[in-house]
């Protein structure tokens, strides 16, 4: 394009212009659909909104000291939980440390920079890997990486979950690591580039790794003959110096990898994908072209018209060798086949199922696309090659026919893309030896690729939402940091809620939770105090009742209240943070009793139910009533019982999924069991008769606890708060990660902290030893002995220990390998040239980092592992 540059520097203005081409195209789609925050709408998909913003909403307060807790732990969620899992699965992308430059009320912006940047250093990378792959125009390779960039996982899935944008950008960076093994050097960088990929997105790193490795091996077999020294010496070294280095950089990542293994194994399990069976090989096909959505999901691969073209007319050029072009087929159709199947995606994904979608690598297979393609346009195909793919498109397009994914708009655009892109790579083929006249049909085929880029980043978020609503929750965040009494108490921003991470958001300590990695022992925990949960307790809700809050010492909470703001401000008695309840084992036989252990006082009757009408429940015992499907024209099934009058009666429907009618009160109970639990709902006041009759109706059948009935006897909560803040807690204070209290001395009893006992806590009681605590109902409990006044209680992430000692470790090999490579570094790089320079001569050369001069490449078919490239 520019015969006034250096090679170097043309390798670096294609990066740069394949970055802005790639970031552009994605800015201009988000301002032309009017999305936040260069519009008004919100984007689309619940885990940018859920997940994304409030976890770096939640960065951002620990980058300026302004929450109550630390890297170690999150005070604020689920009423405390282990952070450190959360940071590596969502927060590691370097990209999202950013948004401590940004003001806090300017998150989503912040946010929506780490998927742009993210954008532009997979493109601005891809457009070098491939360069090492093959020489050839480096503005060509651009476009090829616009296409990888923005392929369709990136936007349909990647988007919406910032945490994983690291993936596109790790599979390059591990290509040039592999590359640099092939050429046997840069081990220590090689290593670092590893260490960066599994420390930014464990989720991707697997994935990305294990195709790296696929690519090494199909240059070692496609350029065996080139390699210097025999074969199976070179084969051993090669391989040699990928395993170590591998090994060697995902070490170094291990504080990260051995923290997030373990916190896997104490997660909930979440539901589970739908990856058993096969989808139709149709259906797959179809997600080659540009645009549409599948339901249910399949992997999004499409990578634009120009990388599909490219990709197929690969079997049909004959200027590539023939072994080069098998093996550069069959890798991406077996990647994407592989994906298909559940034991594979397991393998995938480091055998954990992903919970947010199944098909999470699939961005690899639309890298491996990209590989293919390149390797035939640095082959320069010609007539019959490009006619060849054409048809293999066009043959695509008619089977892929009427598959729901794809609209009207979806096959104009493929077909005007597909012949525009056509058009000019056989321009370029006939205008091959004129460099202005494929200069211009370069700028007309990036200006296509642009245009397509935009066309599926605008179509790819389906049709525009709600508007953001920004001042609600600005407005619930100030009077959240007004009440705030921490640790005396906890301001709880629900039950109303504005996403499903609230306390990260607004600030304050609930118990609204949403994680991939939320700890079981916390969803079991609120889930046995009658809290509700979703996602199969991955997200777990704010008690809505006064005991429930009272349980997790909230004084201040947020309850749905009128516009503008959706929300009221409300204030409730609530005990200190850590209580002492008598010795012994309490009853956990119901919510209504196991409140009442962790109280340590009595407070509700709990009545046996009996059949009253409509179809009759079914009794099983402890595990709850059967209620049968609601004919239609009747009314429903009746539950009975007699409470004390002027109490208030509370009801449990946990996995019932219909409605509840009782005491004047009607609500919905969207309960299915595992997936969604109903907490503890009001009912109203018990009438002077004592009579309680609850009205079920169903429409498939159903079941309730055996004791979902729980009436509160009139100031009995009263009387239990006055008793637990003469006896509690006279003193307590909270560290990042730790907390302590100093008690009034008395007789031998149990410390209640109203914190989840998860794996990692270890308390000290009258200054003894520090030891595992009890569970009081799945809460923290520490047996006191006669005296004890004080208790210190500890928080530290599993993992982490021999995670460090593991890192620094392997970062100290690294180190040393490099210091002690440092001084002989020349000499080394003088051997290595020559050894290449004779693999030069026998197979051709093939400049891997330059532009190739301006031809599109060679017709040898040789490939950069056996190129002479200057070593960097």
């Amino acid at each position: 394009m520019s015969e006034t540059l250096t090679p170097r520097r043309r390798e670096a203005a294609a990066a740069g212009v394949a970055a802005v081409l790639a970031a552009g195209a994605y800015c201009l789609a988000t301002a032309a659909r009017g999305t936040y925050p260069l519009g008004p709408h919100a984007p689309a998909g619940a885990a940018l909104a859920d997940i994304a913003v409030p976890f770096h909403a939640h960065l951002w307060d620990l980058l300026h000291g302004n929450t109550t807790g630390d890297l170690l732990f999150n005070w604020g969620s689920g009423y405390g939980t282990p952070f450190l899992p959360d940071l590596a699965a969502y927060l590691l992308n370097p990209f999202s440390w950013l948004v401590g430059l940004f003001p806090r009320s300017s998150v989503g912006t912040a946010v929506f920079l780490v998927t742009v940047l993210s954008i532009a250093a997979a493109a601005a990378l891809m457009t070098h890997a491939l360069g090492r792959l093959h020489h050839g125009p480096p503005w060509l390779r651009a476009l090829l990486a616009v296409g990888y960039a923005l392929c369709a996982w990136v936007l349909d899935d990647g988007a919406a979950n910032p945490g994983w944008m690291w993936g596109p950008v790790a599979l390059p960076l591990l290509l040039l690591a592999a590359d640099w093994c092939l050429h046997e050097r840069r081990w220590a960088a090689g290593a670092l580039c590893v260490a960066a990929a599994w420390t930014g997105s464990l989720h991707t790193a697997v994935a990305a790794t294990l195709t790296a490795g696929l690519v090494l091996l199909v240059r070692l077999v496609v350029t065996a003959p080139l390699l210097p020294g025999s074969t199976l010496r070179a084969w051993v070294r090669v391989t040699g110096r990928a395993v170590t280095m591998t090994a060697a950089g995902a070490l170094v990542s291990s504080p990260v990898l051995f923290v997030a293994v373990t916190a896997a194994q104490d997660a909930r399990p979440g539901p589970l994908s739908a990856t058993d069976g096969s989808p139709g090989l149709l259906a797959q096909l179809a997600r080659l072209l540009p645009g549409g959505q599948a339901v249910p999901p399949l992997p999004d691969v499409a990578v634009g018209m120009l990388g599909l073209l490219l990709a197929a007319s690969l079997p049909f050029n004959p200027r590539v060798r023939a072994r080069e072009r098998i093996a550069w087929c069959v890798l991406p159709a077996l990647a994407a086949l592989i994906l298909l199947r559940r034991p594979e995606v397991l393998r995938w994904h480091g055998l954990a199922l992903p919970v947010a979608g199944p098909y999470r690598a699939a961005f690899v297979v639309s890298g491996l696309l990209v590989l293919a393609a390149w390797v035939s346009l640095s082959h320069r195909p010609g007539p019959l090659a490009l006619l060849g793919g054409a048809g293999l498109v066009l043959l695509l397009a008619v089977l892929a026919h009427g598959q729901d994914a794809l609209r009207t708009p979806d096959w104009l655009r493929a077909a005007a893309g597909g012949a525009a892109a056509l058009a000019a790579l056989w321009a370029l083929e006939l205008l091959h030896d004129r460099s202005r006249a494929s200069g211009l049909v370069t700028l007309a085929l990036a200006a296509g690729v642009l245009g397509g880029a935009v066309w599926s980043a605008y179509t790819a978020g389906g049709p525009a939402v709600r508007e953001v609503a920004t001042a609600p929750a600005g407005a619930a965040h100030r009077a959240l940091r007004a009440a705030e009494d921490w640790p005396a108490g906890r301001a709880d921003p629900g039950p109303h809620a504005f996403t499903a991470n609230d306390p990260l958001l607004l600030g304050g300590q609930g118990g609204g939770y949403a994680s991939d990695q939320l700890p079981a022992a916390l969803a079991q925990t609120l889930h046995d105090l009658g809290a509700g949960w979703t996602h199969s307790g991955r997200q777990t809700l704010s008690p809505d009742d006064p005991v429930g809050r009272a349980l997790f010492g909230v004084r201040t909470y947020l309850v749905d209240g009128p516009a503008p703001d959706g929300f009221t401000v409300a204030h409730a008695p609530a005990p200190p943070l850590v209580t002492v309840r008598p010795p012994g084992p309490g009853d956990t036989g119901s919510v209504w009793t196991r409140r009442e252990t962790v109280l340590g006082g009595p407070l509700y009757e709990v009545p046996v139910p009996v059949p009253a009408g409509g179809p009759p429940a079914v009794p099983h015992g402890s595990s709850g009533w059967s209620v049968p499907a609601t004919p239609p024209g009747q009314a429903g099934t009746v539950l009975a019982a007699s409470c004390p009058p002027g109490s208030t009666a509370y009801f449990q429907p946990l996995w019932f999924h219909g409605t509840v009618s009782g005491l004047g009160a009607t609500f919905t109970s969207d309960g299915e069991q595992p997936y969604t639990a109903e907490g503890v709902r009001l009912l109203g006041p018990v009438p002077a008769d004592g009579r309680v009759e609850v009205l079920l109706r169903t429409s498939a059948a159903g079941q309730v606890p055996a004791r979902p009935l729980g009436c509160l006897r009139a100031g009995a909560l009263e009387a239990t708060l006055a008793r637990l803040a003469a006896g509690g807690g006279a003193v307590v204070t909270a560290g990042g990660h730790s907390v302590s209290a100093v008690l009034p001395a008395g007789p031998a009893g149990t410390a209640v902290l109203s914190v989840p006992a998860v794996r990692g806590w270890s308390c000290s009681a009258g200054g003894g030893p520090y030891t595992a605590p009890q569970s009081v109902v799945g809460l923290i409990g520490v047996p006191l002995k006669p005296g004890d006044s004080r208790l210190t209680c500890s928080f530290r992430q599993p993992g982490l220990a021999p995670g460090l000692v593991v890192g620094l470790a392997s970062a100290g090999v690294i180190a040393l390998v490099a210091a002690t490579h440092w001084p002989r570094r020349r000499p080394a790089r003088s051997a290595r040239a020559t050894r290449r320079a004779g693999a030069a001569a026998a197979g051709g050369r093939g400049d891997g980092g330059s532009d190739g001069g301006g031809d599109g490449g060679s017709s040898g078919g040789s490939d950069g592992a056996a190129s002479g490239s200057p070593p960097a």
